[in-house]
């Protein structure tokens, strides 16, 4: 099977850490040929340099691209951008494509859209809202749903006791993800922070990450010494592990993908019910949620969650108990599924 990826994002962000999963754990299965179609400087380049029978094509221009691309079985569109190039390939070609869309937002009505979209062998929803939005355009009959994975990262306890030791006595509150407040509502955290300053100094709030908004929201903060701005880490993991609480105060999100590593390193979770995020932090259940955009209720969830040891243990055991339906290989078991059945 010849296989053609497609992301056209410029930078790494969650959608660009689920192609790069899947087309590790595709090298993995037999008489499997993967190409990825992306930028010349795309950061999935990089990271996927030494996969074995995968080569890249030089997608920075969408139309000297397709010239460059050999026939494959089918393709696969990971990004907004890539839904389009994949239209077009098949315009050339005739190889049939699928789309997995990874935005709980509306898909813009455009001609170009419609397009695309009609014409794809199946359209693939990471989460259940997503599913619904989809369908409420009735460009396609044909869609799956295929939820992220976690990472399934490595622990360096080493690194996350030294990591821990930094803040001694301290309870660490933590959140990851890239700079950008309007999609992961850093904002919340620093009013948060702000707020139980003086009642709560043993509060740490770990911030992990990088993005748009890092200067501006270190100079928001500048004067909350119980915020500490740690950048990013490659092995995200390895600090995960080091936290008391995970606080995820996004905005909008497709799915939260990064939750399944929290989940799997066994810290609890408050998070907005928001986008996809219900489909794995089912409340009380397998964490809390609150409401969106309201740093308040986000509080309130922190105090109630850090009052109750026990339930935190509850939750960390739920959450780990349904982590073997996100895992790399259940993912990808049900692409080559979905795959198989455009190929003749």
């Amino acid at each position: 099977m010849k296989i053609l990826h497609i992301n056209l994002a410029k930078g790494f962000r969650g959608g660009e850490r689920q192609t790069e999963i899947l087309i590790k754990t595709l090298a993995n299965k037999p008489d499997i040929k993967q190409s990825l179609a992306c930028r010349k400087d795309s950061p999935l380049r990089h990271h996927l340099a030494k996969v074995i029978n995968l080569d890249f094509v030089d997608a920075d221009n969408q139309i000297l691209g397709h010239f460059s691309a050999t026939k494959f079985d089918i393709m696969h569109a990971h990004d907004a951008k890539a839904v389009h190039w994949a239209y077009l390939h098949k315009l050339l070609t005739n190889t049939p494509y699928i789309i997995t869309r990874r935005v709980d937002q509306d898909i813009k009505k455009k001609w170009f859209n419609k397009k695309s979209y009609s014409n794809a062998a199946s359209i693939v929803a990471i989460s259940s809202l997503i599913k619904t939005l989809i369908q409420q355009r009735k460009w396609n009959t044909n869609i799956q749903l295929i939820p992220s994975v976690m990472a399934d990262f490595k622990v360096n306890k080493s690194i996350t006791n030294s990591f821990k030791s930094e803040f001694n006595g301290k309870i660490l509150i933590g959140n990851a993800g890239a700079l950008v407040d309007k999609h992961k509502g850093q904002r919340l955290l620093i009013e948060t922070a702000r707020n139980l300053k003086k009642s709560h100094p043993h509060f740490q709030f770990i911030i992990f990450g990088r993005g748009e908004d890092e200067a501006i929201l270190k100079k928001e903060s500048h004067e909350l010494d119980n915020i500490t701005w740690a950048g990013f880490k490659e092995n995200i993991a390895d600090h995960i592990a080091a936290l008391d609480i995970f606080a995820f105060p996004s905005r909008n999100e497709g799915l939260g993908s990064t939750l399944l590593d929290v989940m799997n390193a066994g810290v609890p979770i408050i998070a907005a019910d928001v986008g996809g995020i219900p489909d794995i932090v089912i409340h009380k259940k397998t964490g809390l949620l609150f409401e969106v955009n309201n740093a308040k209720a986000l509080e309130e969830s922190l105090l109630e969650l850090i009052k109750t040891p026990e339930k935190q243990k509850e939750y960390i055991l739920n959450a780990k108990s349904q982590l073997k339906k996100y895992s790399p290989n259940a993912m990808t078991n049900s692409y080559l599924k979905l795959y198989k059945q455009f190929i003749f």
